[in-house]
């Protein structure tokens, strides 16, 4: 569903204003640092669960064995690929508190003014928000 012309207008006065406030931080969301990151953490993922994989099978073929029945070396495949899982789902989940934080902390003494309420950068732009709205 496409923004209304006002909802557009809105969006670019948010985007100017977090530019102002803290351009390091908007220039490395738009510059799709996150994104790379992503990647390599899904190229790691899967070069882990290629490993452990063969050695998941290379246990099953070769004779090395724990107690005489159990492939040990299977179970280590079991346990890389199972790494390589975990390793995918966490490099998917994103910390927003952390960014945010930093950003309004160095916005605010970056500018060198008195330090705001506590509440972060999303509670400042709704409340700006809510300013604009009401004066018009």
């Amino acid at each position: 569903m496409p923004l209304s012309e006002h909802e557009q207008r809105m969006l670019e006065q948010i985007e100017s204003a977090l530019y102002a406030e803290d351009p390091k931080f908007a220039s490395s969301v738009r510059g799709g640092r996150l994104r790379s990151t992503s990647s390599r953490r899904r190229l790691q993922a899967a070069a882990l669960f290629v490993v452990g994989l063969v050695l998941l099978i290379a246990g099953i073929a070769l004779p090395v064995r724990l107690g005489g029945e159990f492939p040990i070396i299977s179970l280590f495949g079991f346990i890389a690929m199972f790494g390589a899982g975990v390793l995918l789902m966490v490099g998917t989940v994103h910390r927003p508190g952390r960014a945010g934080a930093s950003a309004s902390a160095g916005g605010a003494q970056a500018r060198g003014s008195a330090p705001r309420k506590s509440g972060g950068f999303s509670s400042r732009m709704e409340d700006r928000f809510r300013r604009r709205f009401e004066q018009e």
